[in-house]
């Protein structure tokens, strides 16, 4: 299950992300920049508060790439007994040493390795947290004023992050000046953790002080793990929203039609030979049939977004060469059907360039309830098949 994970900077903050059911109390100082740290005195305060209910994590601040002055800061916050360490690391040539010089302490404390994506690293990065023993690697932004991760890194490449990491024997983070919006299109690629700041202050501005209603927002659109024999707080609408209503049907409420037409990208599809070794245009059109769950959709609880079935297709055409227009378009209903809300979906494939006219399939295909029944926690399955050792892109 994916945890929410809240970045506060005070004991009345960590009080209202608690009551809202943050997953993780993340201790950071956002007048300070993207890692501010929180001064120790406080530090210590709060994980006194929190006093276990949650897990808690804090920032180490901006820190230049020297081995010794990381270690210094890490050995001072590993003091404060906080669950994990979150340690900003940015493209040098001393990164290496400084992500070994944490490995005594990586071996008894949880070390997060905080990648940019606006920053460009080796390909082997990953591999490097993973040899020093750290617990984790997460992804941000480090200019708060150049857009949200989705804006520096595509999904495809997200998923291959997480995806890297899980076979690396890592957890997997992802934050960034992230919306509401961007919620369900990073849950499906399964990543441990999304931390969130701006999304819990009033119009986003990320130091403004942290508000309940906001907060309660967004962790109503991460389903959360319930403890055997407790309820939980997750409304009816949610759960059924996310799958876990097998008979999601019975709401009796019908569905509703959401599309993508004209959806244009470069393939690297065919099977004859003057078609390998290049890209061609091909167009899309999915219209996708989702059961609804409440008669006035509100917020993004109560929708499936179409911003899901256009990353779906990116991921699937970054995979590389595909021989058939026919195995693709299975591959796209497919991916659609994956959503235990989605009952059927209809799929045009169509190459644009062999001819004065397009040609291509149409398929229809319809959800298998069992199988929805099955699959309402793991519909990022598909990230797993995203292998590789990608580094962050700029």
């Amino acid at each position: 299950m994916t945890k929410m994970l809240a970045s506060v900077r005070s004991r009345q903050e960590a009080e209202i992300a608690l009551q809202a059911g943050a997953d993780i109390i993340d201790l950071k100082e956002p007048s300070r920049g993207a890692l501010g740290a929180v001064d120790m005195r406080d530090i210590a305060e709060i994980v006194a508060f929190v006093n276990g209910r949650r897990l808690t994590s804090a920032a180490s601040g901006d820190l230049p790439m020297e081995p010794d002055v990381v270690r210094a800061k890490v050995d001072e916050l590993a003091a404060t007994g906080v669950d994990f360490i979150k340690i900003g690391f940015l493209p040098s040539d001393y990164l290496t040493d400084c992500a070994k010089g944490l490995a005594g302490i990586a071996a008894n404390r949880k070390l997060v390795a905080v990648l940019f994506a606006d920053y460009v690293y080796p390909e082997n990065v990953i591999d490097v947290f993973a040899e020093a023993g750290f617990h984790g690697v997460m992804i941000d932004t480090a200019d708060k004023t150049k857009g949200r991760l989705l804006q520096h890194m595509s999904t495809d490449r997200i998923g291959t992050f997480v995806a890297d990491c899980h076979a690396r024997g890592l957890t997997a983070g992802l934050a960034g000046s992230l919306e509401a919006p961007d919620v369900p299109r990073l849950l499906a690629y399964n990543p441990d953790f999304i931390g969130f700041r701006g999304a819990l202050c009033d119009n986003l501005v990320r130091d403004a002080e942290i508000n309940r209603d906001a907060a309660l927002k967004i962790r109503a659109l991460i389903p959360e793990e319930q403890p055997a024999g407790t309820q939980s707080r997750v409304d009816y609408k949610l759960l059924a929203a996310r799958g876990y209503f097998p008979d999601a049907s019975e709401l009796g409420l019908g569905t509703d039609k959401i599309f993508v037409r004209d959806f244009v990208l470069p393939v690297e599809i065919g099977a004859y030979s003057f078609e390998h070794g290049k890209t061609q245009r091909m167009r899309f059109d999915v219209t996708a049939d989702v059961l609804r769950v409440t008669r006035n959709p509100e917020d993004m609880r109560h929708v499936v977004s179409y911003d899901l079935i256009m990353d779906g297709i990116r991921s699937l055409v970054a995979r590389g060469h595909i021989e058939l227009v026919e195995t693709l378009a299975e591959q796209i209903a497919a991916f659609v059907l994956e959503n235990p809300r989605v009952t059927n979906v209809v799929v045009r494939a169509e190459k644009l360039e062999l001819g004065p006219g397009g040609v291509g399939v149409i398929i229809e295909r319809k959800q298998d309830r069992q199988h929805a029944a099955r699959s309402g926690d793991r519909a990022g399955t598909h990230a797993a098949e995203h292998r590789g050792r990608g580094a962050v892109p700029s």
